[in-house]
C-alpha cells in the first residue's frame, strides 16, 4: 500500500478488500495499470470487483468531484486536462433536471461518446434529465437557447414564496434575480384591488399579487406564447384561475372602444392569437409594468387602463444607470408631486398609502441618478395622464425599489408612482 500511495497509483475512492484466502485487494487506478510494477518479493494478481466498496472520503465528495471522477472513469486512458478544464463546475437544478453552462462540455471527444456521455453526467448529479444554456435570442421576448440533452421534455416546477411556477427551460426563463420585487409585491395592501400586469410573462408578478397581496381580480397581458401557456398552469396551480383573465398579444395595441370591461368575468380567458387589440380602459386600481430594460412603450396604455375616477397606482421597472464618483452625494426619496400646489393642498388630495409593507424606505441609499429618473417619470405620466384625459391629474412618488445590479454602474428599478385625479 506504502509503494502504490508513493507511485499515485492507489485509487483513493475506494476501500481496501478482505478478500479469500486471507488476501487483501488494493483499489489502483485503471488508468495507469502501464505503470504498475512490484518486486518480485511482493506476489500480487490484478482482479476485477465489479461493485468495489467507496471509501469515506469518496463519501464527502462534492457533486463536482463526483462528476469529474464519473467522466475519468468513462474516458480511462483518454482523460487529459484540457477535458478536466471543460467539465462545469457549477450549473443550475431544477427539480430532477440540471441545466448546464454554455461553454461546458464543447471539447471535439464528448461529441464521440454520444448517450454514453449525458446519462454519465445526469448520474453523477443524481438527475434524470439534462439541458445546455445558450444565449438569449434577440427576439424581444428574452427567450432562452436551450438545448436538451437528455429528456422528453424540458417542464420543470419551482416553489418560489408558497407559490408554485411551472415552465419549459427551453421556451421561458424564470427569474431567480428578482425575487425580493415578488416578495414586495407580496405584501402590499391590494385587498379588493383590481390588477393590470402588463407584461405578465408566467406571473411572476400576477401570482404574488393574487396569492399574497390578494388582489381581487387580475389582468394579465402577455405576446409570448410559450409564457402564455405556462401562466395558464400555473394560475390553475395555485388555484387563482378565476380570478384573472389572460390576453395573449401586444398590450401596447390598445383598442379605442370605449366601454370599460367587467372586471370581474365567471371564467378565465385566453385570446386566441397575437393580433388583437387591448380592449381595457378604466379598469385598474394597479398596474404592473415588470419590463426591461424599459417599459416606456407601455406607459400610455398604463395610464389608460387606470380608473378615471379614482386612478391608482403604477409599478414601472426601468434599467437607470448611475455615473461611479469616489463619494457620491445621496438623496433621500421624495414625497415629490407634480400638479398644482392647489391639488396637493385641496381636502380631495389622496391619502399617502403604504405601498412597501413596512418596509423602511431606503433614504439615503438612493442615488441622484435615480431620483431625477423618477421625477421626469413621474412629470411624464402626468402628462399622458391630462392628455388622455383633458384634466389635470397629480402624480406622486411613493417609493423607489432597487431590485438588482443588472449590469456595472446599472440598476433595475421599480418606481411606485400614485396617480390621482384633482377634485374640480
Amino acid at each position: 500500500r506504502e509503494k502504490l500511495e508513493g507511485e499515485q497509483l492507489l485509487d483513493g475512492r475506494y476501500r481496501l478488500q478482505k478478500m479469500q484466502g486471507g488476501c487483501v485487494a488494493l483499489p489502483v487506478l485503471e488508468e495507469k495499470l502501464s505503470q504498475l510494477w512490484l518486486p518480485q518479493e511482493m506476489p500480487c494478481d490484478l482482479v476485477q470487483i465489479q461493485d468495489p466498496v467507496a471509501s469515506r472520503a469518496a463519501c464527502r465528495q462534492t457533486p463536482a468531484q463526483k462528476l469529474r471522477d464519473k467522466l475519468r472513469q468513462l474516458l480511462g486512458e483518454n482523460w487529459s486536462e484540457e477535458l478536466e478544464r471543460d467539465v462545469p463546475c457549477a450549473w443550475q437544478r431544477h427539480g430532477n433536471l440540471v441545466m448546464l453552462s454554455e461553454d461546458s462540455f464543447r471539447a471535439a471527444l464528448w461529441e464521440k461518446l454520444g448517450p454514453a456521455l449525458w446519462e454519465t453526467v445526469a448520474s453523477a448529479l443524481g438527475a434524470q434529465r439534462l439541458a445546455r444554456q445558450g444565449r438569449v435570442l434577440p427576439d424581444g421576448m428574452r427567450s432562452p437557447s436551450v438545448t436538451l440533452l437528455l429528456g422528453q421534455d424540458g417542464w420543470v416546477e419551482h416553489m418560489d414564496n408558497g407559490i408554485r411556477y411551472t415552465f419549459d427551460v427551453t421556451k421561458c426563463m424564470f427569474s431567480a434575480g428578482n425575487i425580493t420585487e415578488k416578495l414586495r409585491v407580496a405584501s402590499l395592501p391590494c385587498s379588493g384591488e383590481v390588477l393590470v400586469d402588463l407584461y405578465a410573462g408566467i406571473g411572476y408578478f400576477t401570482l404574488p399579487y393574487l396569492v399574497h397581496a390578494e388582489a381581487a381580480f387580475a389582468h394579465a397581458c402577455e405576446w409570448n406564447g410559450h409564457a402564455v401557456e405556462a401562466l395558464r398552469r400555473n394560475l390553475a396551480l395555485n388555484g387563482v384561475q378565476d380570478r384573472c383573465r389572460v390576453y395573449h398579444g401586444d398590450s401596447r395595441q390598445v383598442c379605442s372602444a370605449t366601454q370599460p370591461q367587467t372586471p370581474y368575468p365567471h371564467v378565465a380567458y385566453t385570446s386566441p392569437s397575437l393580433s388583437f387589440q387591448l380592449e381595457l380602459q378604466d379598469v385598474a386600481d394597479r398596474v404592473n409594468l415588470g419590463l426591461i430594460p424599459s417599459s416606456e412603450e407601455g406607459w400610455p396604455v398604463a395610464c389608460r387602463v387606470l380608473k378615471k375616477s379614482t386612478g391608482g397606482v403604477l409599478h414601472i421597472h426601468h434599467n437607470v444607470e448611475s455615473h461611479p464618483v469616489s463619494a457620491p452625494p445621496q438623496t433621500p426619496v421624495l414625497q415629490a408631486e407634480q400638479g398644482s400646489p392647489e391639488a396637493a393642498d385641496s381636502d380631495g388630495g389622496a391619502q399617502d398609502p403604504v405601498e412597501d409593507g413596512g418596509k423602511e424606505t431606503l433614504g439615503a441609499r438612493i442615488k441622484p441618478e435615480w431620483q431625477r429618473w423618477a421625477e421626469a417619470t413621474a412629470a411624464r405620466i402626468q402628462e399622458l395622464l391630462v392628455e388622455l384625459h383633458g384634466q389635470l391629474w397629480c402624480t406622486r412618488i411613493l417609493h423607489i425599489e432597487p431590485v438588482k445590479s443588472y449590469a456595472p454602474h446599472v440598476h433595475h428599478l421599480v418606481l411606485d408612482l400614485e396617480c390621482r385625479p384633482t377634485v374640480s
